[in-house]
């Protein structure tokens, strides 16, 4: 029988701020926060109880969290209320020291890759996909042209760029790992091929564990390619896991059907390793609870790790006025799945780098210990 722990109250204080979102007395404390963007945006990285999350903080929602998190005090700590009434503290990661870097060519390093969390420097290769070009293929949770159009990216990093970038944040500021996505160009590879360049150019210059994310490519041979050009875990996310929400939240992207991810995975477990193949389930977006714990429990027999995140809207896009999952919904998800993690020996600990590794934007792994 599967018995699940009682969350801690660090861990309870996460889910909610996750949820929720929180209100800045000071914007500027701490690094930047993300706007825009592939993947999840609109956050700022906090540290509770010596773990360092996302939380939102430019979303609706967070303009009307109940919580606020008040000016840095002399510890360096920012006090948080929930109406009004001191529930915790945080701190904020610093900005890291690559930021104030630049290219020869005058390209600053904050526009080839950020930092994610405490210690993982995050990029997208390429930032266009031939998803977002069409409101009627795009999926509807992606901002992937926003933070271009803001110039804060640029379209195509080059693997010099990347190497660069990586090198310094690792001298710098201590990166331990890296993650790499990249939107989707017209192209059977679906990415993959960028990724390889990106990943040989980084491990020649820097030691670093890398992660590479991209949709199951059409010849598994893309596998082993990816892996020996770098590439130490694989991302392929499917994001939502029946088929009538897949087509109405990711129109596009649905068109690679569930078997070919499931084919893909099967492929790709035996190159990468057990727990070393992952995928980014977000839930909120229609997915019951059973059906999302029914998809985790067939990808953790096939060794391949499920982060499930709560889904939070991202501003500009279809969604933006989309429910966050309350943190009642994913304290519900989440305890039985990090039952079944560690029943099965999948730790997010235990990955060599990418989104469960890191953790920042679940408290799933809070519920594996």
């Amino acid at each position: 029988m599967t018995t699940t722990a009682s969350p801690s109250s660090a861990s309870l204080l996460i889910s909610e701020l996750q949820s929720f979102g929180i209100r800045l007395a000071d914007p500027r404390a701490g690094a930047p926060s993300r706007r825009g963007g592939a993947g999840p945006s609109d956050h700022k990285a906090v540290t509770i109880d010596g773990r360092t999350v996302m939380v939102p903080v430019h979303t609706a929602g967070a303009f009307d969290s109940p919580y606020q998190a008040d000016h840095l005090g002399a510890d360096g700590t920012s006090v948080v209320r929930r109406d009004g009434l001191a529930v915790g503290a945080i701190r904020f990661p610093r900005q890291p020291r690559f930021y104030g870097l630049q290219t020869l060519d005058g390209v600053p390093y904050q526009k080839i890759a950020v930092l994610h969390g405490a210690d993982v420097l995050a990029t997208t290769v390429l930032q266009s996909c031939v998803r977002y070009q069409s409101r009627t293929k795009t999926c509807q949770f992606c901002s992937i042209g926003q933070s271009l159009a803001a110039g804060r990216t640029i379209l195509r990093k080059t693997p010099e760029q990347l190497a660069e970038v990586a090198r310094a944040a690792v001298l710098l500021d201590g990166v331990r790992h890296m993650v790499m996505t990249t939107g989707t160009p017209p192209t059977p590879d679906r990415g993959a091929a960028i990724l390889c360049e990106s990943a040989a150019a980084v491990k020649a210059a820097v030691d670093l564990p890398i992660q590479g994310q991209c949709e199951p490519p059409d010849d598994d041979v893309w596998f082993r390619r990816m892996h020996d050009a770098g590439i130490d875990t694989l991302g392929m996310h499917l994001e939502a896991v029946t088929p009538e929400i897949r087509a109405r939240i990711m129109p596009g992207k649905a068109s690679v059907p569930l078997e070919r991810y499931f084919d893909a995975f099967a492929a790709a477990v035996p190159v990468f390793g057990r727990g070393q193949v992952s995928t980014y389930i977000l839930a909120g977006l229609g997915d019951a609870p059973d059906a999302i714990l029914a998809m985790a429990e067939r990808l953790i027999g096939m060794g391949v790790y499920p982060f499930v995140v709560p889904f939070v809207p991202v501003s500009g896009t279809p969604l933006e006025d989309h429910p966050a999952p309350s943190p009642a919904f994913m304290r519900a998800l989440l305890a039985p799945l990090g039952a079944m993690l560690k029943q099965a020996g999948l730790r997010a600990a235990d990955s060599k780098a990418g989104c469960g590794k890191c953790g920042a934007c679940s408290s799933l792994s809070t519920f594996e210990e």
